[in-house]
């Protein structure tokens, strides 16, 4: 048998890492049994540890089991992305604010930096986006040092990738998310928290009602989306 590719770190911790990937990228598709034994194969490991990572996925809300039938990936609708988003803004503008006024140089350079990498990623519209949009997300919120919200905002935004991704593949899309981000960022950099406060909250809220708009009917009338949706992060 050959070399495991992920000997070289916890097994456990990176076979989860590869799995939420592929489930957040596409390759292992929503509402279709998610074959252990295949998988396992592909991915040069056994059931084991293969299981405990679909159970931490499930717990992160990406996956869910069924008795009897296995594990699936959950489908995208309207009503989880309202709630995703409902919980990012009672969170992330509090949050936000208050990290402004207590980052260092160092933690500065970080929210720069990530949003200048997401920004050439979404123009360039690589796999990396959905990561990226995280992470700059993130630098804005963990220098306010609240362990607990960084957590479950953490969490929400692991939930809340796949929109983005999807999101952000309509043309120029984009564009508007980066003027966005932008205004955030210069009002984070000049510590100014109540500007921060406002301009978080705005370009949550602005998302959500384009997800409303888009997903309200489908899932009013068929249930779960499952398709591609084409508007701002």
């Amino acid at each position: 048998m050959a070399a495991s590719p992920f000997e070289v770190r916890t097994l456990s911790d990176r076979l989860m890492e590869v799995v939420r990937d592929m489930i957040l990228t596409g390759v292992i598709e929503p509402d279709v049994p998610i074959r252990q034994d295949a998988l396992a194969a592909d991915l040069n490991v056994s059931k084991i540890p293969l299981r405990e990572a679909l159970v931490r996925l499930e717990q992160d809300g990406l996956v869910v089991s069924h008795a009897n039938r296995g594990f699936f990936v959950r489908g995208m609708s309207a009503t989880e992305a309202e709630e995703i988003y409902e919980l990012r803004l009672k969170l992330e503008p509090d949050a936000a604010a208050q990290a402004c006024l207590a980052a260092n140089d160092d933690q500065r350079a970080v929210a720069q930096r990530m949003l200048a990498e997401l920004d050439a990623a979404a123009a360039a519209h690589l796999p990396s986006v959905g990561p990226l949009n995280r992470a700059f997300h993130m630098a804005l919120i963990q220098p306010g040092g609240r362990v607990l919200t960084t957590e479950i905002t953490a969490r929400l935004h692991v939930m809340a990738d796949r929109y983005v991704r999807r999101h952000l593949e309509g043309n120029d899309r984009h564009l508007t998310a980066e003027a966005e981000h932008r205004e955030i960022l210069q009002a984070w950099m000049s510590r100014d928290a109540k500007v921060v406060r406002r301009l978080v909250a705005a370009h949550l809220e602005h998302t959500l009602r384009d997800l409303r708009e888009e997903f309200g009917n489908v899932v009013a009338s068929e249930g779960p989306v499952t398709g591609r949706s084409r508007k701002r992060v």
